[in-house]
């Protein structure tokens, strides 16, 4: 009779992985991130088990995303947070989020392929993004990513 294998805290080694995000896809790039996080790389995969590593995104700032000149990704598409108070709906395009902050994007990108609960939540904490080329992660020896 054949058992299945469950993975215990123990037995987990999390890497390190550097990515740069300098002319990738948005998208391409947040899937990658994702699987990257939740361990599908692993031969040992579990699902709903916390198998994934760390994952530092460095020049966030110069991603790219598709569209035609005509319909920019960069001006429609929206990120959009409420205050809680009547009216307090806040509405950010692409561009001017890319601007001020452009580690959120790739932050909310991810979150979006995540499973949304407290694993997620979890897993979102591995994730380290930076806009520009430095970042303070070199004592870990990350691996870099193509």
């Amino acid at each position: 009779m054949y058992k299945t294998y469950y993975p215990k805290a123990g037995e987990i080694e999390r890497q390190w992985y550097v990515i740069d995000a300098n002319g990738q896809n948005l998208g391409r790039l947040a899937t990658q991130i994702a699987a990257i996080l939740l361990g599908k790389h692993k031969p040992t995969f579990t699902p709903g088990v916390d198998m994934g590593d760390f994952v530092v995104v460095i020049n966030a700032e110069r991603i790219s995303v598709t569209g035609t000149r005509t319909t920019s990704k960069l001006d429609s598409k929206k990120y959009y947070r409420h205050s809680g108070y009547p009216g307090g709906l806040k509405v950010t395009s692409l561009r001017e989020q890319l601007a001020r902050h452009p580690e959120r994007v790739i932050q909310k990108a991810v979150w979006g392929m995540l499973p949304h609960n407290r694993l997620g939540r979890k897993l979102l904490k591995r994730l380290k993004v930076y806009a520009g080329p430095e970042h303070p992660h070199v004592a870990q020896k990350p691996q870099p990513i193509e």
